[in-house]
């Protein structure tokens, strides 16, 4: 069986998202705050959650631009997926996270989330929806 975790990182938080044991459905896990954490102690705490949470596979969304360039973001994604091979063991699977954050920041307007509450888990919603969309595209 695999089991995935997938990873919306950000310079100030990190939203985590886990799939069910038979990689089938994603679910929003867990929001790491970043602001005061350098990229080596993300990837040591996401290690840590891999273990306890038995994953074997790695999704790493990929901040693209819609004209193509390799921006900032996406080139500070690329080198927290190398710390976190290294930290891990794991290959990250880069995959294009583009609207993710919109697309949960929309579900949660529509639901009725209060604005406190969507700061705290845009970024777990987020992974949420990148690990199913790549789980639905993969995996089925």
């Amino acid at each position: 069986m695999q089991r995935y975790l997938a990873i919306d990182y950000g310079t100030v938080r990190v939203g985590l998202a886990i799939s069910d044991p038979l990689g089938l459905i994603a679910t929003g896990f867990k929001t790491l705050n970043h602001k005061s954490k350098t990229m080596d102690e993300i990837a040591i705490k996401i290690s840590e959650i891999i273990e306890e949470q038995g994953i074997t596979d790695l999704i790493l969304g990929l901040p693209k631009r819609t004209d193509g360039i390799v921006g900032e973001k996406e080139q500070l994604t690329r080198d927290f997926a190398e710390i976190l091979e290294s930290a891990t063991g794991l290959k990250p699977i880069l995959y294009d996270e583009r609207y993710t954050t919109v697309i949960a920041n929309q579900f949660m307007n529509k639901t009725g989330v209060s604005p406190k509450r969507k700061k705290e888990i845009v970024d777990q919603v987020a992974a949420e929806i990148l690990l199913q969309n790549y789980l639905e595209k993969h995996i089925r």
